[in-house]
């Protein structure tokens, strides 16, 4: 005996599916944005690394060095952290290069100058700032000269930039692929639904009326994909930071929960705006058309 068929529920519509695919849809641009995020953490611990090296004249009294050193702290390009201004001795020179030899048995004097490193705030890290910080650094009293890696810091200025280029331009193609796959998911979920949005049409339903379900089970789906995107994303950079220890030195808490807020109020938006687009569309048919 032949086993009746299950009959297919006319107007279903595809949750899972839909949750599934904007899920993926999100997942795939939270990674960029962690890639993203982890360019610029990586971009501060390079140029936090960057230093002035303040070399002083000789024969300055301790009240001068603290001078100078206070001199140095209130700058307005010396940049906000705890040990911006960090005093280094001749002696504490010559012990950290002593592998290059004992100058004492050659010159039969240390020839190194006390010094100061300086930290320079990131913003001020253009060719032209650093050039004006290098002369009024070496227009202070007291200080013999000022260096600073001028071809490492032109090298890491091009490439940063065109780095933040390309990754920008990434992100905006990614962005559109993601809106267009979401877009095309909910349109295909509300073709399911054209038959159900007529049926409300003709009894006399008001365009907001039929509108206000659908979008607010878009905006609801667009939620729970981004959660669920986002409950991937923690569950694999916890996974990754215990394999890879560079991982958490770029790791950025604020950055992290800013994105999984941002994945779940894109999944919103473009699930609602689709939807909206979609039913409009259907409202406009005439009924040979959906068929």
């Amino acid at each position: 005996m032949e086993k009746p068929r299950r009959k297919k529920k006319l107007g279903g519509y595809p949750a899972a599916g839909v949750v599934f695919s904007i899920t993926l849809a999100l997942f795939v641009i939270g990674l960029f944005g962690l890639v993203l995020s982890y360019s610029r953490q990586f971009e501060k611990l390079v140029r936090e690394n960057i230093t002035f090296k303040v070399y002083i004249k000789s024969a300055l009294s301790e009240t001068q060095l603290n001078q100078v050193q206070e001199s140095l702290t209130s700058k307005e390009f010396v940049a906000k952290s705890e040990t911006p201004v960090k005093f280094v001795s001749r002696d504490e020179a010559a012990k950290d290069l002593a592998h290059l030899g004992d100058y004492n048995e050659v010159l039969g004097d240390n020839p190194y100058k006390d010094m100061f490193e300086v930290m320079v705030d990131p913003s001020y890290h253009d060719t032209l700032s650093l050039r004006k910080i290098k002369a009024e650094l070496e227009n202070m009293n007291g200080v013999y000269e000022a260096l600073y890696e001028q071809d490492f810091l032109n090298d890491i200025n091009k490439n940063f930039t065109k780095i933040s280029l390309a990754l920008v331009g990434i992100d905006v193609l990614l962005l559109i692929t993601v809106i267009l796959l979401i877009n095309n998911t909910m349109r295909l979920a509300m073709f399911s639904q054209r038959f159900l949005i007529r049926s409300m049409q003709l009894v006399g339903a008001r365009k907001w009326f039929i509108q206000r379900p659908f979008l607010l089970r878009a905006a609801l789906y667009g939620v729970l994909a981004g959660l669920i995107a986002s409950g991937l994303l923690y569950g694999l950079t916890r996974y990754a930071y215990g394999k890879i220890d560079m991982l958490v030195q770029l790791h950025n808490e604020q950055h992290f929960y800013i994105l999984m807020a941002a994945l779940l109020v894109l999944g919103a938006i473009i699930a609602v705006m689709s939807t909206y687009w979609a039913i409009q569309r259907y409202l406009k048919m005439s009924l040979d058309e959906l068929y």
